[in-house]
């Protein structure tokens, strides 16, 4: 079992993320779930026999996803990075999750339920180690791999 994973808080829209993130990653499937009884739901206000947690696998990653209310958001301050091999991937990463265009800066978007990710080519840190690199995925959106291996 893996020590340490993310919990991810939805209003209502769990199942239907966790649905969308296994069709998204190739690498994926739903391990668990977990349905408000009677009680749960009088107390949460969430209705009875919906999704109260579950839990799924990315990449060989646990996570967990909970049908909480609409207490919390989510915010950039907290990010899932996806090291991707090439341009093709980076653009069907990028296709699948980028919903937000004012979300969108330095490979960094955010998805339709709120989560915000990176789509960075694997080297990101090889490629930007220098102050053209640096300014060059400064002034993208999605990240061009050839255009931070040859900046303007």
């Amino acid at each position: 079992m893996q020590k340490i994973s993310p919990f991810l808080w939805f209003d209502n829209q769990a199942e239907e993320a966790v649905n969308y993130y296994v069709s998204v990653f190739k690498n994926s499937k739903i391990t668990s779930t977990n349905r408000y009884d009677a009680a749960a739901s009088k107390a949460s206000g969430q209705p009875e026999n919906s999704v109260l947690t579950i839990g799924f696998e990315v990449e060989g990653l646990g996570f967990t996803a909970l049908n909480g209310g609409p207490i919390f958001k989510f915010s950039e301050a907290t990010s899932f990075v996806i090291s991707c091999e090439d341009q093709t991937e980076i653009d069907y990463y990028w296709d699948k999750l980028s919903v937000v265009p004012q979300a969108e800066q330095c490979g960094w978007c955010k998805d339709k339920f709120g989560l915000s990710w990176q789509i960075v080519p694997k080297n990101l840190s090889d490629l930007i180690n220098d102050s053209a690199g640096m300014k060059a995925m400064l002034s993208m959106k999605k990240l061009i791999i050839k255009d931070l291996k040859n900046p303007k």
